[in-house]
């Protein structure tokens, strides 16, 4: 079997999530690479048509926070069946003090999101979230020193084009 398949991030994520062993899965699906395999994708974009069933009739702060509580007990499942877990004193200042303004980005972004997601339609909600993608990219540059290459230019660039397509009214 392709090792290298095996080290991909969606590979070792499918794998610890739903606890694929190598031999059973992978084995299977050696033609294909796994970076497209699609499940990350798939599950992706049902969380924007879950969520926007799951609004009905809820305030979107208040299903933030339900969802919240939900992933909170998701990953920390998941950290400690894949034997991640680790003491806490073991992050440094600098672990602790980017993780939680990252936490406080996703907090907001997500109290955006479910808004836009309760007055719009998801089809419309969605795509505008990944105008992200473009502030990500723009931003890794900035304060990363991150240098994409011309075709990831390209991608990013058709992404906030698709953006602007679909922001514009009929």
């Amino acid at each position: 079997m392709d090792a290298s398949l095996e080290q991909t991030a969606p590979a070792q994520c499918l794998r610890q999530t739903l606890g694929f062993r190598p031999g059973r899965l992978f084995e299977r699906v050696e033609q294909e690479r796994l970076d497209d395999f699609g499940a990350q994708r798939i599950v992706a974009s049902l969380t924007a048509i879950f969520a926007k069933i799951g609004l009905d009739g809820v305030d979107s702060d208040f299903a933030t926070l339900i969802r919240t509580a939900v992933i909170l007990c998701a990953i920390a499942w998941f950290v400690y069946y894949t034997g991640m877990w680790r003491d806490l004193s073991s992050l440094s200042s600098k672990n602790w003090s980017f993780l939680t303004l990252s936490g406080l980005a996703t907090g907001a972004s997500w109290v955006c999101y479910f808004r836009a997601l309760q007055m719009g339609d998801a089809a419309k909600v969605a795509p505008v979230d990944k105008l992200s993608v473009v502030l990500v990219a723009i931003f890794a540059v900035i304060f990363l020193g991150e240098r994409p290459a011309l075709k990831d230019w390209l991608g990013i660039f058709l992404v906030g084009t698709g953006v602007v397509i679909l922001a514009f009214k009929r």
